[in-house]
């Protein structure tokens, strides 16, 4: 697969620094698989880690269905920081972050490794939790045996190895931007 060079060419970021460190430091991610009639995307809390995103869920429902058919995947993930202000409509701006990865995944059945992913999950979304990270809550015996009381499956840990990752950006000074605000609370 080749992918389409990114045509604003402007806001590429090749900085595999500040990519390394946007993905390790963002929490969330949308998962792009192909599916029946339409694409199916669907968020989920990630890390990244020795080059790789993993990310975990019950061992059922859509998302596992469509992954467990070997397929090529898109993971998003982005930041926005706010409109850049210009007196010309036209020409307000997105102030943002944003990378790509395109790749294959695979579903991860060495239950060590598993474990080992899953504590990192657990210490990055729930840091000192469990006291320190060398009282790892989660261990190959756990993995093997855990059953999800929702529907008797087990736990089902994914790796997205990336192929190509590209990255966009449109930086601005703090002063120039405004704040993104949403009228609808409840949401």
């Amino acid at each position: 697969m080749s992918l389409r060079p990114i045509s604003y060419q402007a806001r590429i970021c090749t900085d595999e620094n500040r990519i390394n460190e946007f993905l390790s430091g963002s929490r969330v991610g949308v998962i792009g698989i192909n599916a029946d009639d339409y694409p199916y995307a669907v968020p989920v809390n990630y890390i990244w880690s020795d080059g790789c995103i993993y990310f975990h869920g019950v061992g059922s429902g859509k998302k596992t269905e469509l992954l467990s058919e070997g397929v090529k995947v898109c993971f998003t993930v982005f930041h926005e920081f706010g409109t850049v202000r210009n007196d010309i409509p036209c020409h307000a701006d997105t102030s943002y972050f944003s990378v790509m990865l395109f790749g294959n995944i695979v579903r991860i059945t060495d239950h060590k490794k598993a474990a080992d992913i899953l504590n990192k999950i657990i210490e990055k979304f729930m840091p000192d939790f469990f006291n320190t990270p060398a009282n790892n809550p989660v261990n190959s015996f756990l993995v093997e045996k855990y059953r999800s009381s929702q529907n008797g499956n087990g736990v089902a840990v994914y790796c997205i190895d990336p192929e190509f990752v590209t990255a966009k950006e449109n930086q601005a000074k703090p002063e120039n931007l405004i704040s993104p605000k949403t009228k609808n609370k409840s949401v």
